[in-house]
This record gives C-alpha cells, sequence and structure tokens, in this order.
C-alpha cells in the first residue's frame, strides 16, 4: 500500500517464516505430507567431498538421471539429424502505403506451434521499394512427417517499435513447409487477412536444402576508380550479391553497407557460408553487382562481373581484381572500358561445426538453476501462491524445472546441478539473500539430477521467508564467473565447456539496469540465459532481454556479444506437453553455442580414439 514498506512488519520469525512452518529441518507446514510430493526422488546431496567448483560426483541413488525424460523431450541439437531448409522471399508491384515516398516493406515469417502463431523472424527492412529482393533468409527444419503451416506477412515499416500492429499491412500469404519446398520457386498474389487480394502484390519463396558441416567464406572487398553517377558529389557504392537459382534467376544473398561519397571504396569484411554463396557448388556462378545509392530507392547501377567460388580462391594467396562492368554502357561507347574495377582484398574458408560436432568432441553443457522466492509469489501455504506444493500436481516452478531440466541434464556427465534462490530471508541470520544455495550449502550447492533439484527446491520453500526485490543480476553473475574460469582454460582444454542458467521468476526485475549490464559481460562468455516468467503478470518488459528484436545494451551504452537470452512466459505453454516449453527455450541453444566458439575461433574436442580390446 502506498506509504508502507513493501514487505511490513516481517522481521526475524521466531519459529520459521510462516506460522507453523517450524524450525529449518523441522515438520513442512503442509499437513499429512511427510514424504515428498513426487516419490522415490531421493534427497539432497550434501556428501563430503572436493568444494564448488569441481564437485566431484557422488553415487547415483533415486531416479535414472540419464534416462532423462523417458523419451518425452527432445534433446536440443538432435533436429541436426533432420533436413534444414532456407527460405528466400521477395516481393513485386507491393501497395505503396507511404504518401511522399514509397513503401519501407518487411517480410515475417511466422509457423503454426501447438495451434498457435509463433514468430520465427524478419527480414531486414527495405526503403522506399515495391519491388524488394531480401537478403536477409530463414532457416528452418523440416519434418517429412508434419504439416508445418507457415504464414508470411509484409508489413510497411515507419517506426523502430518492434509490435507490429502500428505498421501498414501490406498482404500475406499462408502455406505449408511442404508446398515450399515441393514447388519451389512459388509465387502466389498477396492477400488481406479477410482473404482478398492485396492489390497487385506477389510474392516469391525459394526454398533450398541445408547441408551440414559445409565451409564459411570471410570476405574483404575494395573498389577502384567507379562511376560517379551523381550530379553534386561522388557515388555512394554498395554491392550486392546473388546466387544462381534452379530456376534460372539470380537471388540476392547479401548486400554490403553503403559507403558514402567515395569511389574508392572499402567494405567491411562479412562472412557467407558456401551453401549461401553458391550452395556448396565452386564451380556455380556467382553474381556480383555495384550500385549507387539513392535515398528515394532509386539506386543507380554502376556495373557488375560474374565470377565462381573457385576463382575467387585466387585471393586465399593474394588480391585479385574483376572489371566493374556495365552492359549498356559498353554497348554505347566504342571505347568503353569498365566502370571500375572490384578487389577482392581477402579470402579465408573456415569449416561450419554444428552442436553436435561439440557434443561429441566433449563440451559438457553445464545447467544452473535460478529460482525466484520473492514475496510476490504468495505464502507458499496458501493454494493461491506460485509456490504451493499440491501433492497432485507440480506447479509452475517445478514443472519449468523438470521440462527444460530433463534435456540439458542428457549432456552433463555428472549430473550435478548448483540451484540458487533469490529474493528471501534465509537461515539462521534471516537476512536477504539474492543469491543462495537452496540446499543451504554454500560449499555445495549441487544436486543430484534434477529430482534432486526438486527435492532440494521443496525442502528450501518450507524454510525460507519470502521477500524482496526481485534481483537478477547476482545469479547472472555467479554463473558468468564458472564460464569466465572456463573460458581461461580454453587454451589448455580448449571447447570443454558451457553454461546454461534456466531463471524463473514471477515478476518485472527490481534490477533491470544490472540485469542488461550481466547479459551483456556475460554475452562474452561461453553461457546462455533461459528466462521463464511464472503466473499472470505483464511480462512486456522482460522481451526486451531477449535480443530478438535488436542488440541489447548495457547501461554505459556497450552492445551484447551476441544473443544469449530466451524469455517465454510459463502461461504460453501451460495447457502443452512439457516437450513443446523445453523444444521453444532451448531451440537458439545449439546456436549460441556454435556462435560462441566461433567467436573464439575454437574447433570441437577429438576425443581419443579407443583402441578395441
Amino acid at each position: 500500500q502506498p506509504g508502507q514498506a513493501p514487505y511490513p512488519a516481517q522481521g526475524q520469525p521466531p519459529q520459521g517464516p510462516y506460522p507453523g512452518t517450524g524450525q529449518l529441518g523441522g515438520p513442512g507446514p503442509y499437513p499429512n505430507q511427510v514424504q515428498p510430493p513426487y516419490q522415490g526422488q531421493g534427497s539432497v546431496y550434501g556428501h563430503p567431498g572436493p568444494t564448488y567448483p569441481g564437485q566431484q560426483a557422488p553415487p547415483s541413488v533415486g531416479s535414472q538421471a540419464s534416462q532423462g525424460a523417458a523419451g518425452r523431450v527432445v534433446r536440443p541439437g538432435t533436429d541436426q539429424f533432420k533436413s534444414r531448409v532456407e527460405i528466400r522471399i521477395e516481393c513485386k508491384n507491393l501497395i505503396n502505403m507511404d504518401i511522399m515516398s514509397k513503401s519501407d516493406p518487411c517480410a515475417v515469417l511466422m509457423m503454426m506451434v501447438a495451434g498457435r502463431w509463433e514468430e520465427v523472424g524478419r527480414t531486414e527492412n527495405v526503403k522506399n521499394c515495391v519491388n524488394p529482393k531480401f537478403s536477409k533468409s530463414f532457416v528452418v527444419n523440416y519434418f517429412f512427417e508434419e504439416v508445418q503451416k507457415i504464414l508470411i506477412a509484409v508489413y510497411d515499416i515507419d517506426n523502430t517499435t518492434p509490435q507490429l500492429n502500428d505498421d501498414d499491412f501490406l498482404g500475406q500469404i499462408e502455406t505449408t513447409l511442404g508446398q515450399l519446398v515441393s514447388n519451389t520457386p512459388m509465387t502466389a498474389p498477396l492477400v488481406y487477412k479477410t482473404g482478398g487480394k492485396a492489390g497487385q502484390g506477389t510474392i516469391t519463396i525459394r526454398t533450398e536444402e541445408i547441408k551440414e558441416g559445409m565451409e564459411t567464406a570471410l570476405l574483404t572487398f575494395r573498389a577502384q576508380k567507379l562511376d560517379s553517377k551523381d550530379l553534386f558529389g561522388k557515388s555512394d557504392p554498395y554491392l550486392e550479391i546473388l546466387k544462381a537459382t534452379s530456376d534460372g534467376n539470380w537471388q540476392v544473398v547479401h548486400r554490403t553497407e553503403v559507403i558514402k561519397n567515395n569511389l574508392n571504396p572499402h567494405w567491411r569484411p562479412f562472412q557467407l557460408s558456401l551453401q549461401t554463396l553458391c550452395g556448396g557448388n565452386k564451380q556455380q556462378s556467382i553474381k556480383f553487382d555495384c550500385y549507387d545509392w539513392d535515398s528515394d530507392g532509386s539506386h543507380d547501377y554502376i556495373g557488375g562481373f560474374t565470377t565462381t567460388f573457385d576463382e575467387m580462391s585466387k585471393a586465399i594467396q593474394q588480391e585479385i581484381s574483376w572489371p566493374c562492368v556495365n552492359p549498356s554502357k559498353k554497348a554505347k561507347k566504342r571505347n568503353y572500358s569498365n566502370s571500375g574495377v572490384i578487389y577482392l582484398t581477402s579470402l579465408k574458408v573456415v569449416k561450419e561445426y554444428s552442436f553436435l560436432d561439440y557434443i561429441m568432441g566433449g563440451t559438457q553443457i553445464n545447467f544452473t538453476v535460478g529460482i525466484d522466492f520473492t514475496a510476490s509469489n504468495g505464502n507458499p501455504t496458501q493454494s493461491s501462491s506460485l509456490h504451493y506444493i499440491n501433492p497432485h500436481r507440480p506447479n509452475e516452478y517445478m514443472a519449468a524445472i523438470r521440462s527444460v531440466g530433463e534435456v540439458c541434464q542428457d549432456y552433463d556427465t555428472d549430473k550435478l546441478f548448483p540451484a540458487l534462490g533469490f529474493g528471501a530471508k534465509i537461515p539462521p541470520k534471516w537476512e536477504v539473500s539474492h543469491e543462495f544455495a537452496i540446499n543451504f550449502n554454500p560449499q555445495n550447492p549441487y544436486c543430484q539430477g534434477i529430482d534432486g533439484v526438486l527435492q532440494a527446491y521443496y525442502n528450501c520453500i518450507q524454510n525460507v521467508q519470502l521477500y524482496g526485490p526481485t534481483n537478477a543480476a547476482p545469479i547472472i553473475n555467479h554463473v558468468a564467473n564458472f564460464a569466465a574460469a572456463a573460458q581461461r582454460e580454453e587454451p589448455s582444454k580448449g571447447a570443454h565447456a558451457y553454461f546454461i542458467l534456466l531463471l524463473l521468476t514471477d515478476g518485472v526485475l527490481s534490477d533491470m539496469s544490472n540485469t542488461k549490464t550481466a547479459i551483456v559481460q556475460a554475452s562474452k562468455l561461453p553461457m546462455s540465459l533461459i528466462i521463464v516468467g511464472v503466473g499472470q503478470a505483464d511480462f512486456s518488459d522482460m522481451q526486451i532481454l531477449d535480443g530478438d528484436n535488436g542488440v541489447l545494451r548495457a547501461a554505459n551504452g556497450e552492445p551484447a556479444k551476441r544473443d544469449i537470452v530466451q524469455f517465454v512466459p510459463f502461461r504460453d505453454f501451460r495447457n502443452s506437453s512439457p516437450v513443446e516449453l523445453a523444444r521453444h527455450v532451448l531451440a537458439e541453444v545449439p546456436k549460441q553455442v556454435t556462435d560462441y566458439y566461433k567467436m573464439r575461433g575454437m574447433q570441437p574436442n577429438t576425443k581419443p580414439v579407443q583402441q578395441a580390446s
């Protein structure tokens, strides 16, 4: 209430955090619940031995952790055994929604998951263009045995807000992935949500299977003596790279940045997989076009050339060049030579490694749980509390821990998971802590398997006093310290350890600025953060932490090195199977792992070959 402290008159309880709950280790508050709500879960392991970190595994007891979810869940990365498909989009004759200029289109790809549309991603925003050829593609898993519904909607984006309901709708198409792969390229009219045609607008969708284990090319281009296309200044050149398609056309796969007012530009280095560049065929033609950028979208063609990756590979040894030729100028001018020269300054080819390459090389996935014990969860003795222990069904905290944890535990050989809490007063001094072991053993916060984590949680909720505020940064920094230690060991141990923190909270964070800074620092480390929002709170502010709609920045403006956060509200999956929650929140982890080791320039470790006996 206004004028009152948020957690009034809680003091130091004489008997424990809630009346009648007894002292630490005493009887629990729930009548007739002398046993944990889930039978056979074993006990919390406070076994002797080396202290955290580096704790050795005790003998396995209770449930068989290595069995995971008994086939219920899908491991992250196993989808790589399935086919993966790249989707590319272009449109023609879009409705022009801007009065003084042309539309600024962006295509949004959605897929049907558990009966609702989920956004997969967005293309770039093409300025002042009603015939866009989007360079950004989408990669999705293809399952022959499933009807995978797809919706592609095109919007005129005139603002910086992430939501689409304040942007002009230009049309959509609803189809299936099966139809796309069997009819590539597929061209169809764009329609309104009501079903009528959206003017004369059409969409063309091309699909191509991605071959695993491909190489990536790191490319650096420059140009000299380009034609000047501007009346009162020099050209503003950019390069467009196009791949030959199976239907005899050219598909844009990359655009460089624009270099303003410069006829001798040096473009920033960029990387493209050979799959993207030439479909993995090094003799396939690749087209390079150079344009003079204009703000009204009427970019002027300077010239171009066609080559192959085999020819480009000469740049591994030394810089090579091609004349930039404009065919229409060549036809008109007898003594025409070129419109400039484009140089490939350097080319480096590196192998693309998959998530499974690292796992099979011995990379360990270290799973940590962080649980919100703030007072806003409600009194655990009451059934309305998010921490209420119902003997017949798990609460949302327990369900999320099990569904996500049972996937991760299969990738951790010792099956020992640190489980931490924040936002509670804890025994024996009843001081607020934002980073405590839920088994009350700070020297050894490890729990044996996911059942051990749930057992520790069950014991903890009876012996702490929910308080506040909701500060997440300490636990993020806690795990980041171990990730940093693992990073320091990489010169000798290679790609040996990656950390995943599952953070469960019932509301918006009180330390959002500190949390952003912690995440930005963690983005440099072998670490990912999964945040699950529990309960009915408004989690819109939490979406900021998920970098899907832009780069997350710390309070000082420092950008994240990579996107390491996935946030979901648990309520979106309350009526789904545990498989769906795990699949959703862990889907990005394999790429986050490979992106980290790519950033570090690290190959998977090679396991020693065991001699047959």
